[in-house]
């Protein structure tokens, strides 16, 4: 099985790709719209700078190699959301070509990024159809991967990390109303089919998962696949004919005039981006030495908590920062993360006290919550030694919980267990689990 996607990612842009109009805040359908990116006779196409630069940011994304200048082309077609009759995209320049993006230790080709504008949008009503062209002219990268992609479980998994990196490398908003959309091309056999537009990472999951299983039916029982493009219907989640697929000669490309031609090493060179989730976690398995996994666990958690570990693990050590930013203060993030930065550092001259040995693990444990909570010490420690001893109380009446701790650590849910249903909500869960082990390590 081979799976390509192309990825459109609408991008965060005060205005249209080709237009001042503004491209959020339309209350109403064909509210932002104008001659320009409704095609009228007369109109000529000025490019938006800021999508260049985004679309740039993207292309290193995707290790792609950025050229030194490009133009643009038409794609004539004729579909009803489409006012001119031809979209303006890239076709012989594209701004990122030949890149990867590894999936864990799988590398991704990416064939392609490519600017483009988005057509309008079209809502079916009654026998016919109704069209909102708010949307015609907005700015899009689209991503065109290699068929490197083996399962419909791993297309999910590839767009679920692209995604995450693309929200921090563009600062695009995860509101619904920046849409990301996505074709899906897939073989079983030798040829191939495009199931086209479909929104959502179930969704994507869904479509390949419902058209591996169709094409492997038509082949097993004699059949040919037909190459040709496929609408999923979301509500009997099923995929189904829309039209023989078309070929790239089939769109008549031919150049843009009205573009020219755009110097793009001269605005590269001005442009910084941002580290990605997914190349913090191999810069911080490399640098500090901590696994993958643990590295996910923080980077996941917030990028802000990430910040703060490297900090943190700078002034004081790898060791301390993952016990302590993985420990409490990842526990407490929910209350700490509208602080920072400006709480970093009182943070880390706590782990610098510990790690010095100038405060004991209950001490430090205390005075970091009491930090983060804006709490007392003389609270913390009474609050500390009340659930300290619940917990020793509730080993003594179960005693047999030590001896199966020192065989499998599970066994301190039982305490836990107990704790929580006698407390009922007065300590937090992170805080009985963290004081359980503590005590139960104690009496080993």
């Amino acid at each position: 099985m081979k799976i390509g996607l192309e990825i459109h990612v609408q991008l965060p842009t005060r205005s249209k790709m080709f237009c001042s109009c503004p491209s959020t805040g339309a209350e109403g359908p064909n509210e932002h719209i104008c001659p320009g990116c409704m095609g009228m006779p007369g109109t000529r196409p000025s490019l938006n700078k800021a999508a260049v630069e985004i679309g740039i940011k993207l292309a290193r994304l995707l290790n792609c190699t950025v050229p030194d200048v490009i133009w643009f082309n038409r794609k004539i077609y004729f579909y009803p959301d489409l006012c001119r009759h031809y979209q303006i995209t890239q076709y012989e320049t594209p701004i990122g070509r030949n890149g990867v993006y590894h999936l864990g230790k799988k590398p991704i080709g990416i064939t392609e990024a490519h600017l483009e504008e988005d057509p309008g949008s079209m809502t079916k009503s009654g026998d016919g159809a109704l069209i909102d062209y708010n949307r015609s002219g907005m700015p899009l990268v689209e991503i065109v991967t290699d068929p490197d992609i083996s399962s419909p479980a791993e297309a999910r998994e590839f767009l679920t990390s692209l995604l995450k990196d693309i929200r921090h490398v563009i600062d695009l908003p995860d509101d619904g109303e920046r849409s990301i959309r996505c074709d899906c091309n897939i073989s079983v056999g030798k040829e191939r089919c495009e199931v086209k537009n479909v929104s959502g990472l179930k969704n994507v999951e869904r479509a390949l998962t419902y058209e591996a299983v169709r094409q492997t039916k038509v082949l097993q029982s004699g059949g040919k696949i037909v190459r040709e493009t496929r609408h999923y219907d979301e509500e009997r989640k099923v995929t189904t004919a829309a039209r023989k697929k078309e070929f790239a000669g089939d769109y008549a490309y031919v150049l843009e005039p009205n573009l020219g031609v755009i110097n793009v090493k001269g605005i590269a060179g001005d442009i910084v981006t941002k580290e990605s989730p997914q190349g913090m976690v191999s810069r911080f398995q490399k640098e500090f030495g901590i696994e993958e996994k643990m590295a996910k666990q923080i980077i996941n958690t917030s990028m802000k908590l990430a910040e703060l570990f490297e900090h943190i693990a700078r002034k004081a050590d790898t060791e301390n920062a993952v016990k302590w930013v993985a420990g409490p203060i990842s526990s407490n993030w929910k209350i700490l993360e509208s602080q920072m930065p400006g709480r970093t550092d009182g943070l880390t001259d706590i782990i610098i006290q510990y790690k010095n040995k100038m405060i004991n693990d209950v001490e430090c444990s205390m005075r970091l919550k009491a930090f983060i909570t804006g709490g007392t010490l003389s609270d913390m420690e009474k609050n500390g030694a009340d659930l300290d001893a619940l917990i020793r109380k509730a080993v003594s009446d179960n005693p047999s919980v030590i001896d199966d701790y020192r065989k499998n650590e599970k066994a301190a849910n039982r305490v836990i267990g107990a704790v929580m249903k006698q407390t009922g909500g007065a300590y937090s869960s992170s805080d009985i689990v963290e004081a359980t082990k503590r005590i139960l390590d104690e009496m080993l």
